[in-house]
């Protein structure tokens, strides 16, 4: 994409289309936060190394390119500088003078060796809002450990219940299939923007601290007030919910497994008419959650048997026509044809300069008065270096050659 492109699509209006965010961001927590703020508009301008983030290295790749950045980089301008290098300092704190927010993902310590930390920031903007996600937060005896999305998941207690339920499996407790603990940090990053925009005109500039830990944490339901009041430590329990039944993945004749969620009074009395089995609504044993979740076992059972019976798009049928929540379990080819994501274009085809049209996932929130768009896929490093910094520090052609001279720019 062309400089004169890249205005272009900057330029549509869109909900956050005045706001400017400058990423100093690697891996995943720090930019899936900045992709989700340029899906609805924002101006995301991404700073990475002269080799560029590692993460376009990650996942399958056509030629040498990975897909997964063509997601994970998309809408935003790539400005290749090496922070390290000498007169660095001065190229990013002058973007981030141009800059409303700033997001950053080093451990807790590192800007502040850059010349970066946030005094140095606001001396030059003192609006500016300031988003840094780290492993355990900015300060604590944590606080400079390094850490990853899985390390969130395991001190905030997802990874233990992520686990087969005690008894059934001896392998380690498995991972969710993505690095959800990095996700869920960078969403609270972005919420953490917005409400930092919202008060800005009152209290100037303002820090976001997101620690990954903290994130997973937040998300454990009730696992700490039952601990604290009946010494209730919470146990994996597979696929099933351990407060209601019954709610697990079931086995179908073709291979499948399909999600039923009868688990109220009405919606399990509608399962087993549907089974030709009404006498089970009946039976002490399944009268009532509380009872339902007790017997748990003979109750799945019961529903395995019958399961089985089917192939998953007849079981499917089957519980539609009596309206009780159930889906199949989706691969990529299922959710990459599902005509409810189609429909909103959560599956979407996106043009990438690389690999042609792909699909890519849609935008989360749809904001239905000024939807987002995908205005251009991951760009290559340093794409937009030269534009960048013509466009908000006036660079002459003459500076450039000479900072990319150096090495400091790419």
């Amino acid at each position: 994409m062309t400089s004169t492109d890249t205005k272009a699509a900057l330029s549509p209006t869109s909900a956050l289309a005045d706001l400017r965010v400058l990423e100093l961001g690697h891996f995943v927590a720090a930019p899936f936060c900045t992709r989700l703020l340029g899906d609805l508009g924002a101006d995301v301008i991404k700073v990475e190394p002269l080799k560029g983030d590692p993460v376009r290295e990650w996942g399958a790749q056509v030629g040498g390119r990975s897909l997964w950045w063509s997601v994970h980089g998309r809408n935003k301008r790539s400005v290749s500088i090496d922070v390290r290098a000498p007169g660095a300092c001065e190229l990013v704190l002058g973007l981030a003078a141009k800059s409303d927010v700033i997001v950053e993902n080093f451990r807790p310590g590192h800007m502040g060796k850059l010349g970066l930390g946030d005094a140095a920031l606001r001396a030059q903007n003192p609006d500016l809002v300031i988003a840094h996600v780290s492993g355990f937060g900015q300060d604590g005896p944590y606080g400079k450990k390094p850490a990853f999305g899985v390390i969130g998941e395991a001190i905030g207690g997802l990874r233990y219940l992520s686990d087969h339920a005690p008894g059934t499996c001896d392998l380690p407790p498995v991972r969710a299939g993505i690095s959800v603990g990095d996700s869920v940090a960078g969403l609270y990053a972005a919420f953490g923007i917005m409400v930092a925009l919202w008060q800005r005109s009152r209290a100037g500039g303002t820090t976001v601290d997101v620690a990954l830990s903290e994130a997973v944490l937040s998300l454990m339901e009730g696992m700490l007030p039952e601990y604290s009041r009946l010494g209730i430590v919470r146990q994996p329990t597979g696929s099933r919910i351990a407060t209601a039944a019954p709610s697990s993945a079931y086995p179908t004749a073709d291979g499948a497994r399909v999600i039923i969620a009868a688990n109220s009074d009405i919606l399990f009395a509608k399962l087993c008419d549907r089974m030709g089995r009404p006498e089970l609504a009946a039976d002490p044993r399944f009268h009532g959650n509380r009872a339902r979740v007790e017997n748990v076992e003979a109750l799945d059972a019961e529903i395995d048997r019958w399961s089985l019976t089917f192939d998953a798009a007849t079981l499917l049928k089957a519980l539609e026509e009596a309206n009780i929540p159930s889906c199949k379990i989706y691969t990529a080819v299922d959710c990459a044809n599902d005509i409810q994501f189609r429909h909103r274009n959560m599956v979407r085809e996106a043009n990438d300069t690389n690999f042609g049209t792909i699909l890519h996932p849609g935008i989360v929130p749809h904001i239905v008065e000024s939807p987002g768009s995908v205005r251009w896929t991951g760009p290559d490093v340093g794409a937009h270096t030269d534009a960048v910094l013509t466009e908000l520090l006036g660079m002459k052609a003459e500076r450039l050659a000479e900072l990319r001279e150096r090495r400091v720019i790419a």
